[in-house]
C-alpha cells in the first residue's frame, strides 16, 4: 500500500482509518505464498554430534556433508548416512556406528572416516550410517539401547529368532535390560531402516563399529583381517539378532567388527588414519567382490 498523501481528506475518520492501514501493512511482512509451500530447513546434524561426540569439531562434521534419509528413530530423529564413491568402485562397504548409543566414540570415528575415505576411497563405494542410535547417543546419560529400550545388535531376524534370543537373554545374560533383544526380530525402526538399507545396497561388506572391548570379530565367508591398526582380531562368537550373525553367517556379507578401547575416546587421530588403511588394504587383497551383481547407483537410495 503506497501511504504518502496526494491530497488533503475531507473526513478525519477516513483519514484515521488509512494512516491505521499504512501502519499495519508496513509491519508486516509479504507473504510469500500458502504457508504449506513454505520450505522449512531440515536441522543441522552437527549441532547435536558436536555437543556430544569426543574428537569431534565442527569443521570436520560440516565436511562430511551428511544426508538424511528415510530413516527414523522411535523419537523421530533423523538417521543421516554420506555416500562416498571412489572413481572405479568395485566394492560396496556399509560403515556403521553406534549401534549402542552409549558407545560415543564409535560414531566420532565413523566421521573420521569420511574425511579419509574422500582422500582415499580406494576402489569402493562407501556407505557411512555414523549414528544408528540417535536416541541412545543423544540421551542424557547415553544409553545402549535405543527409546524403547531395544539392543539393536540383538534384534535382527536370525533363524530361529523367537527361541534363541529370549533363551540367550534370560539364562546367558540374566535377564539384563542393556540387551533386551525386544519382542519382535525388526520390531524397532532403527533396525528396520539397516535392514532395508542392506537389501538395497548390497554391501560386499559390512563394518559395524563398537567399544570398548579393543579388538575385531569377523562373521561370514572369507579371510578375516589379521589386525586395524592396534586392534587384533579376536573372534568371540556369534549371538541370537546380533549383525554379525544375521549379516555374515546367514547373508553372506561379511561383517567385521570394529571394537574400540573405550566407548567414550577415540583413539588418536593417526591410529584412526592407520586403522583406515589397514582396512582399505585388506579389502584390496581379499573382499572380493560379485561380479555379476549390478553396483547400486548412489541416485537409488532414497531420502527425506
Amino acid at each position: 500500500m503506497h501511504c504518502a498523501p496526494r491530497f488533503r481528506l475531507a473526513s478525519p475518520l477516513i483519514a484515521t482509518l488509512l494512516a491505521l492501514a499504512c501502519t499495519q501493512a508496513q509491519a508486516s511482512p509479504p507473504l510469500r505464498g500458502p504457508a504449506h509451500h513454505r520450505t522449512v530447513a531440515p536441522p543441522d546434524p552437527c549441532v547435536a554430534f558436536v555437543a556430544r561426540l569426543p574428537n569431534l569439531q565442527r569443521p570436520l562434521c560440516v565436511a562430511a556433508r551428511l544426508k538424511p534419509t528415510v530413516g527414523r528413530s522411535v523419537q523421530g530423529r533423523t538417521l543421516y548416512a554420506r555416500d562416498v564413491v571412489a572413481p572405479e568402485a568395485r566394492l560396496r562397504v556399509l560403515v556403521v556406528g553406534a549401534i549402542h548409543g552409549d558407545e560415543l566414540s564409535s560414531a566420532s570415528v565413523a566421521l573420521h572416516w569420511i574425511q579419509h575415505a574422500v582422500q582415499t576411497p580406494a576402489n569402493a563405494h562407501w556407505r557411512f550410517i555414523p549414528a544408528l542410535n540417535p536416541d541412545g547417543l543423544l540421551s542424557r546419560p547415553a544409553r545402549r539401547v535405543n527409546a524403547n529400550g531395544v539392543d539393536l545388535n540383538r534384534n535382527f531376524p536370525t533363524p530361529h529368532w523367537h527361541r534363541d534370543a529370549k533363551v540367550y537373554w534370560e539364562q546367558r545374560t540374566r535377564k539384563d535390560p542393556r540387551r533386551w533383544p525386544g519382542k519382535e526380530p525388526l520390531s524397532e525402526p532403527e533396525s528396520r531402516y539397516l535392514h532395508d538399507e542392506m537389501a538395497r545396497f548390497q554391501p560386499h561388506l559390512i563394518v559395524s563399529i563398537h567399544a570398548p572391548y579393543g579388538v575385531l570379530d569377523f562373521d561370514g565367508p572369507g579371510v578375516p583381517p589379521p589386525q586395524l591398526g592396534r586392534l587384533y582380531l579376536d573372534q568371540v562368537g556369534i549371538f541370537p539378532g546380533s549383525l554379525g550373525n544375521y549379516g555374515g553367517v546367514h547373508q553372506g556379507m561379511p561383517v567385521v567388527t570394529v571394537e574400540l578401547p573405550s566407548a567414550l575416546r577415540t583413539p588418536l587421530d593417526a591410529e584412526m588414519r592407520q586403522m583406515w588403511m589397514d582396512l582399505q588394504r585388506w579389502m584390496v587383497e581379499r573382499v572380493r567382490p560379485d561380479e555379476a551383481a549390478p553396483a547400486v547407483p548412489v541416485k537409488a537410495r532414497k531420502t527425506s
